[in-house]
Parts: structure tokens; C-alpha cells; sequence
């Protein structure tokens, strides 16, 4: 393993810092109560006022409006917060769901992908003894003295194929710790934004009360269910990936199947690509949620930062395992011939 750290325990640390924070949010309701209370007073009396000069009657229901505000702002984490949750959390489950099942079908295939190709290379007596270290010890002894040159020669294929499976193993796993680093990047920002929100959340909603800043509340709201998405739109584009893979495993298996000669260099150099792809595609994702729900400018304008952080970034990764996959290569086919 190119690196043994494990991610789902650290997206599982994740959700328990925002559970642990919540509580804060209590410790802004005193403050936001405060500013809520005054004003709610200079919003009654401006429209009480005004319909006293007016010789009009007074309209008792947009004055509700602020004492409701008050409330949300007292039960703010259960009555908001966890509404909001409540409503948003089937979607999570279900995004997650469907991720892990596309991610066990990838695993049962690729299971069975490696060992059709491995039943194949065992079946042909020219590359056995590449796979199998039994078959290696026995084609050698079955060698005379006369025969040192084939023997050295075996030797240097065989190490030559090692060498080669340890290179695509690298990468493999480069890619797909580098692709969950991504989804971790996106993640704790997701997390960071959701506690930071849902902390000063009463504050936003105190300020709702006073006029002029009407649109704070609805701002909010827009803004953390936003956020929120950023969770079920990563698992889907991570399930869309896994089924692509999916997809050219259960080719590779047909072609295994029905050729068991077939080379399936050109679908490892596909699977490399869709894992470049998802690097950078992942960085996509709070423009995505932005299409679902639209919320402020500020939020736009850090996803738009994101995603062009992302495309140099998986550009960079593009370009560098590009040259030295391409270097590698060049120099084994040099030493192959």
C-alpha cells in the first residue's frame, strides 16, 4: 500500500466535530435574542406608527413576523437546524447508498478480473512462470547447463514484469489516494462552512428582523442547504465514476473470457485517465450544488476559486503523470528490447 490512512474513518471524525459544535450555537442565541428583541421594537412601532398617521387600521399579522424570527432564534438548533437536517438527510443516505453499492460491485470485479487474468497467464506456458514463482523454479530446473542464456534471460523478464506491475500499482494507488484526498478537501470545507454557518446562524437571523436586512434569513437558509448538497453531489459523482469503472471491468472480464491472449494495457492507461478526471471533477462540486439551489454571490465566488484551484491542480497531476508514466515507459521498452 502506497499509503494506509483511512478515509472513511476520517469523513466519519467529520461528521462527529459538527455534532460535537452544535451546542455553540446556544451561545449565540443570548446575543441574537438581544439584537432580535430591538429589532423587533423598532419594527412594530415604525408600522403601528405609520398606520396611526395614516388613520388606518393596523394590519396584526406582518407584525407576527419578528416574534416568530424570536422563536427560531430560541429553539434555533432544533427547531432550524434540525428541521433542515431531518428534511436533508434522507438525501444523504440515499446518495450513500447508492455509492456503496456501485463500490462493492467495483471490488467484486476487479476481484474477479485479476484472477481471469491470472488463470490466464498460468494457462500459457510462456508467461507462467512470470506470475507463479513454483512454475518459475520448475521451468528453471528443467534447464541444462547449456542453457544459461535462456535461464538469465527468464531472469530479466521476470523482473521486468514485476517491475512493471509495481509501477501500475503505484499509480493506481497514487491516483485513488490523491482522488480521496479530494473528496477529504471538499469535505472538511463542506463541514467548515456547515458549523460556521449554523454558529452564527442566529445572528443572521436577529438581523432578518430589521429592515433592509429581510433577506439575510432567506440567504441563509440558501446558503447552508447549499452546503449541505455538497455531501449527496460528491457520492454521486464518486457512484457515476464507480459505475464507469465498472463498466470497463466487466469489459476487461468479457475480453479475458473470450481472448484470454488480450492485452489490457490500454484499459489500465483508461482507468488512469477517469481517475485524473474524477481528481479534478471533484473540485466542480460546489458549482454543481450552485445549480441545484442558487444562493449569494460570496459562496459562488469561493466555488469559482475552487474549481479554477482544481483545474491547475489537476492539470499539474495530468501533466507530471503523464511525462513520467511516458519516461517509465520509454525507458522499459529500451530495456525490453
Amino acid at each position: 500500500m502506497l499509503c494506509a490512512i483511512d478515509f472513511d474513518n476520517l469523513h466519519t471524525v467529520l461528521r462527529s466535530l459538527y455534532d460535537e459544535m452544535m451546542p455553540l450555537c446556544s451561545d449565540m442565541a443570548g446575543v441574537a435574542q438581544a439584537i432580535a428583541g430591538l429589532g423587533a421594537l423598532f419594527y412594530v412601532a415604525v408600522r403601528i406608527w405609520k398606520s396611526l398617521a395614516a388613520a388606518e387600521p393596523v394590519d396584526v399579522f406582518p407584525l407576527l413576523r419578528p416574534f416568530a424570527i424570536g422563536l427560531c432564534i430560541m429553539f434555533f438548533p432544533s427547531i432550524v437546524l434540525g428541521t433542515i437536517n431531518s428534511v436533508m438527510q434522507p438525501i444523504v443516505q440515499g446518495t450513500a447508498t447508492m455509492l456503496e453499492g456501485q463500490t462493492l460491485d467495483m471490488q467484486k470485479y476487479r476481484e474477479k478480473k485479476d484472477r481471469l487474468e491470472y488463470e490466464a497467464m498460468m494457462n500459457d506456458p510462456s508467461t507462467a512462470y512470470l506470475v507463479d514463482d513454483a512454475e518459475f523454479d520448475r521451468q528453471i530446473d528443467e534447464l541444462g547447463v547449456t542453457e544459461v542464456g535462456t535461464a538469465a534471460g527468464m531472469y530479466i523478464e521476470r523482473g521486468m514484469y514485476k517491475v512493471k506491475k509495481a509501477i501500475q500499482n503505484f499509480f493506481r494507488e497514487l491516483l485513488e489516494m490523491l482522488f480521496q484526498a479530494a473528496s477529504l478537501t471538499i469535505d472538511t470545507i463542506r463541514t467548515f462552512f456547515l458549523i460556521v454557518l449554523a454558529i452564527l446562524g442566529p445572528i443572521a437571523f436577529a438581523l432578518s428582523v430589521w429592515d433592509g436586512f429581510q433577506s439575510t434569513l432567506t440567504m441563509w437558509i440558501q446558503r447552508y442547504i447549499q452546503t449541505y448538497l455538497w455531501l449527496p453531489v460528491a457520492d454521486l459523482f464518486s457512484t457515476i465514476l464507480a459505475k464507469i469503472q465498472v463498466l470497463m471491468l466487466q469489459n476487461d472480464i468479457s475480453e479475458l473470457t473470450n481472448n484470454p491472449n488480450v492485452n489490457l494495457d490500454s484499459s489500465n492507461t483508461c482507468y488512469t485517465i477517469f481517475m485524473i478526471i474524477g481528481i479534478i471533477g471533484y473540485f466542480t462540486i460546489p458549482t454543481v450544488a450552485g445549480w441545484i439551489i442558487q444562493a449569494g454571490g460570496g459562496m459562488g465566488a469561493f466555488g469559482r476559486h475552487i474549481n479554477s484551484v482544481g483545474m491547475q491542480g489537476g492539470s499539474a497531476v495530468a501533466g507530471v503523470a503523464g511525462s513520467v508514466s511516458g519516461n517509465i515507459a520509454g525507458r522499459a521498452g529500451k530495456l525490453l528490447k
